[in-house]
């Protein structure tokens, strides 16, 4: 009997039928072993029994043929038209499929090809035909395979019908497969057993057998996932030494009195789960999710503010300069409010009757603190500072774990925008500690579907602000060609002559920073054109980290009308007087994005407006322009952004290394998701090591691969 970790460990050349070039090009598209082979799932099938003959195909509806071809042509009646016309028989009737602008059917598809072709039937000129039909082509062993056809994509040029071949051959040497899914697991679920499962996802007798056999090994894809996530925070639980933040809470409810606003029902309630994560002996590991504007800094000091009363030292990493430092500005103001900012004359003197609290930002290239006049503190007296205990909360970017720092006893940590906390950073951070590991917490503006964090953030414990700040002002999205820029300018006029400001955010350009600075610069330039009266400003990734950081505190004084930018502007930028924001081609960015620059907004009591300039060339483009007009709620763009782009997009960077999904869909799948997550943490908690299941742990950790290595080194 074969299991999928030894399967994974046979290359796809010992398969008959894939050796050499073919075998080549199935590594390049990323099925290397066996095991890729048969999770390489077919994208449709061809139910024999409803395909429709031509001859009595109904006019006008969709169906499908199969047929063979008989002839294919090409002409070019004018200039920018290329037609295609093919013709094929299947014995009742011929019929004519004609393709625009697609010459590589005549290639793909000369005479004795089998084709299955699905489309509207209509007459012309008194004859039956199609127009640009799907195709699938077949090859004449599938006909006689059985009453479905499976369609398996094509990789690396190799066409369905070889890699059916393939996978034939393949599954006729493996079988029977292992099934290591426990008994009362499959039988909860009335799942087919494995080997079964993967006979009928490639062979169906029919649709309804391939169907079900999809559902066990999506849900098996699911499973081996959840395992990894529930193993990677019981290993957190068992080996990591905590912290009993015991305080309490003075410090925090003084700062919390101090506001000059009221907190949200949401900000009351994820405080409380916060705290209570930090007086318990393990460490926190939470994940805070909330909308630009939701008010999550609040929160994070207030989870730093309780270390400190603790006698703690507390961190907040952002991943750019340009928002550490607005952090750093943000929170030395509210500490301000608070009356919890110490005096500027020497370390220990306070500006109120009781604790004061000593911030300090540490970036590569900056150092401040709010005990002492700005600029007197350097980056090598502040690094003294921080492993001497003299600050409380340190604001920074990586250059705090990366750049010999050391704290005097680091309790608590909060990383801002970072879509996942690494193993390599988290064994960093710790060294930055003393024997026990501070608590974590995780904070992202970018809106994320449930099912999603369910799967990327498994290992973590889910915090969300749900709920904005009383009277937060809206902003008008407007979609704008770019002949109509004339419109967005008057309003940048207009808003100019009342000392308001804008944003102009230049056209990404993609894996090239150099290309999109030069991008902003030439858009700086032109723009400085179109506005003589009034003053601009440019901002882009390849600045010094001095030129930006003066570039923005002039925009924050109000010295400058309008800041041209790439998107260095994307994240935390606090800019409260401005009230415009324009967007050049709009459709290159994804939605997320286009929901954090439009949040640069709404700062303002309003009224404010966030123009999104393009002329989309894509179904997905328009779609998310439609989506950003018609609503400015994160979560319902997360689930829009996440429908566009499949999670093929989203498994990856983001994802630390876990392989993409093959088989599941987390939007069709949400069901099983749920019920694999039940059963890892059930069997994980049961079973913490996985001693009574090696046959999974095996799979786990060859299928997952590298990124899920440390899980089982003791």
């Amino acid at each position: 009997m074969s299991s999928l970790a030894y399967l994974a460990d046979v290359p796809v050349d010992r398969v008959k039928g894939l050796a050499g070039k073919r075998a080549a090009a199935l590594r390049k598209g990323g099925i290397t072993s066996v095991t890729d082979l048969l999770l390489h799932a077919p994208r449709r099938y061809i139910d024999r029994s409803r395909v429709t003959p031509i001859a009595k195909a109904p006019l006008g509806e969709e169906v499908t043929v199969v047929a063979e071809v008989t002839s294919a042509s090409t002409r070019r009646p004018r200039r920018n038209l290329i037609i295609t016309d093919v013709y094929v028989t299947d014995g009742s009737a011929t019929m004519k499929v004609v393709f625009f602008n697609q010459a590589f059917r005549e290639r793909q598809l000369p005479p004795g090809t089998e084709v299955a072709l699905s489309g509207r039937v209509e007459t012309f000129r008194g004859k039956r035909q199609m127009k640009s039909p799907a195709v699938d082509t077949l090859g004449k062993e599938s006909l006689v395979t059985g009453r479905v056809v499976p369609v398996h994509p094509t990789v690396g040029g190799i066409p369905p019908w070889v890699m059916r071949s393939a996978v034939h051959n393949a599954l006729s040497r493996a079988r029977p497969i292992d099934d290591p899914i426990p008994a009362d697991v499959r039988e909860r679920h009335r799942f087919v057993d494995r080997d079964t499962a993967f006979a009928l996802l490639h062979f169906p007798d029919t649709v309804e057998e391939a169907d079900e056999a999809r559902r066990r090994l999506v849900f098996d894809e699911l499973f081996r996932l959840e395992v990894a996530l529930a193993l990677t925070k019981q290993k957190m639980v068992d080996e990591a030494v905590g912290i009993t933040h015991d305080a309490p809470g003075d410090l925090v409810g003084r700062f919390l009195d101090g506001l000059p606003f009221t907190l949200t029902g949401a900000q009351k309630r994820v405080i409380d789960e916060i705290h209570a994560d930090m007086r318990t002996v393990h460490p926190m590991h939470r994940l805070l999710l909330g909308e630009v504007g939701s008010g999550k800094t609040i929160v994070a000091i207030a989870a730093l503010l309780l270390a400190v009363e603790g006698g703690y030292q507390g961190a907040v990493m952002a991943p750019t300069e340009v928002l550490a430092t607005q952090h750093f500005l943000s929170v030395e103001a509210m500490l301000q409010e608070a009356s919890l900012s110490p005096g500027d004359d020497t370390l220990f003197s306070t500006a109120s009757s009781g604790p004061a609290v000593h911030l300090a930002l540490l970036t590569s290239s900056h150092a401040e603190v709010n005990f002492r006049p700005a600029g007197s503190t350097t980056r090598d007296q502040l690094i003294e500072e921080i492993a001497a205990g003299n600050v409380d909360i340190v604001v920074g970017t990586h250059a705090l774990i990366q750049e010999g720092v050391q704290f005097a006893n680091l309790g608590a940590a909060v990383v801002d925008e970072q879509h996942r906390f690494g193993v390599h950073q988290r064994v960093s951070l710790r060294e930055k500690a003393s024997s026990a590991e501070p608590d974590l917490l995780i904070m992202t503006a970018t809106p994320i579907p449930r099912t999603l964090s369910m799967t990327l953030y498994g290992d973590l414990d889910v915090s969300v602000i749900d709920e904005m700040p009383p009277g937060r002002p809206s902003v008008e999205t407007v979609a704008l060609p770019p002949e109509r820029m004339d419109v967005a300018y008057e309003r940048v006029r207009e808003q100019a002559a009342v000392g308001r400001q804008t944003f102009v955010v230049c056209p990404l350009v993609e894996d090239s920073p150099k290309v999109e600075a030069a991008s902003a610069t030439a858009e700086f330039e032109r723009l400085r054109g179109v506005f003589p009266d009034l003053r601009l400003g440019l901002l882009h990734g390849q600045m010094r980290p001095a030129e930006k950081a003066d570039v923005m505190e002039q925009f924050r004084r109000g010295d400058l009308d309008v800041l041209v930018s790439t998107t260095v502007i994307e994240v935390g930028i606090d800019i409260p007087n401005s009230t415009v924001m324009i967007i050049e081609d709009a459709d290159r960015f994804g939605l997320s994005q286009l929901h954090q620059l439009r949040g640069r907004l709404s700062r303002h009591t309003g009224p404010n407006w966030c123009y999104l300039v393009a002329d989309p060339g894509t179904d997905e483009g328009r779609e998310r322009i439609d989506a950003m007009v018609r609503t400015d709620d994160g979560f319902e763009l997360a689930e829009v952004d996440l429908a566009i782009r499949g999670q093929g997009t989203v498994f990856g960077a983001k994802q630390s290394g876990l392989s993409d999904l093959r088989l599941a869909d987390i939007l069709r799948d949400q069901d099983l998701l749920i019920a694999a997550r039940r059963e890892a943490f059930r069997l994980v908690t049961e079973d913490p090591g996985l001693q009574d299941h090696p046959d999974i742990a095996d799979e786990v950790r060859v299928l997952l691969g590298d990124a899920v290595a440390w899980l089982f080194v003791s």
